[in-house]
């Protein structure tokens, strides 16, 4: 029998372990995912790649996020999940749909390892080079370590576990701390992400409603200012959340294509 195959988009612009989690979580739920251009995918996965789909996007919109929070119709998408309910708000979606970030399954096929850091920095990719995140690793914070979101999500989801708590300017290691169970806060560094923060409050809305975990880091702070600022999700919430993105991998439009053929399809050759 032929696997369960999925042409599916996520961003692959560059190396970032978050882009890539969509084809390492649904692996392991039996569904190969193939990377196809958005105008010929059936489905989009995580990320703030929702403004990437064309006005006739018809496939399935899973746990995927805007980037912006403009409103934006996609009146042909059928709709599964998405990120949170400021992203459910812009596209305008009546009906009642999963909320939440894929990433969060992640949980279900790894676990937290033993402490070897007291804070695990996770800065997205344009901030490798903060001067300030730079600062926290070199002087200001005892046992602290850097996690590189370039390589792949096994490698990053592997540090990440070995963490006692997370500060991260990117979502998904925000998102990979609250599926491990590790306490976390995000911050805001310079130059803004593309979007600014409402990607972190669309996936909050869901996972912390009412509060944030957003930290200032320009000021001095010591270790023991950090670990007091890091928080856990809300456990029902978030418990909620995995459960119904989960259920509706189920109905992803999965096929039993030869992979060969869904190469073809990503190509355009039909």
């Amino acid at each position: 029998m032929e696997p369960m195959i999925l042409p599916a988009y996520w961003w692959n612009g560059h190396p970032n372990f978050g882009d890539a989690l969509t084809p390492w979580i649904l692996a392991r739920y039996g569904v190969v995912a193939v990377h196809t251009p958005p105008d010929r995918a059936r489905a989009s996965g995580v990320g703030s790649i929702v403004e990437q789909l064309q006005s006739d996007f018809s496939g399935t919109i899973w746990g995927s996020g805007l980037l912006h929070g403009d409103p934006l119709e996609l009146p042909q998408a059928r709709v599964l999940a998405v990120r949170g309910p400021l992203t459910k708000a812009a596209l305008g979606i009546e009906e009642d749909v999963a909320l939440g970030d894929p990433g969060l399954l992640v949980g279900r096929w790894a676990s937290r390892g033993r402490a070897r850091w007291r804070i695990g920095i996770v800065p997205h990719g344009v901030h490798r080079e903060d001067p300030s995140l730079q600062d926290l690793v070199a002087r200001r914070v005892r046992g602290a370590t850097v996690v590189d979101v370039r390589r792949g999500p096994g490698a990053v989801i592997r540090h990440i576990s070995h963490c006692s708590a997370v500060l991260t300017t990117s979502l998904h290691g925000l998102v990979v701390a609250d599926a491990l169970g590790i306490p976390a806060a995000w911050t805001q560094r310079h130059p803004p992400l593309w979007g600014g923060d409402f990607k972190f409050r669309d996936y909050e809305a869901v996972v912390t409603p009412g509060r944030s975990r957003e930290i200032r880091t320009d000021g001095v702070l010591s270790s023991t200012d950090l670990l007091a600022a890091m928080a856990l999700p809300d456990t029902e919430a978030r418990e909620e959340s995995i459960a119904r993105v989960e259920e509706t991998i189920r109905d992803l439009p999965v096929s039993r294509e030869s992979v060969w053929r869904v190469q073809a399809m990503r190509r355009g050759h039909r």
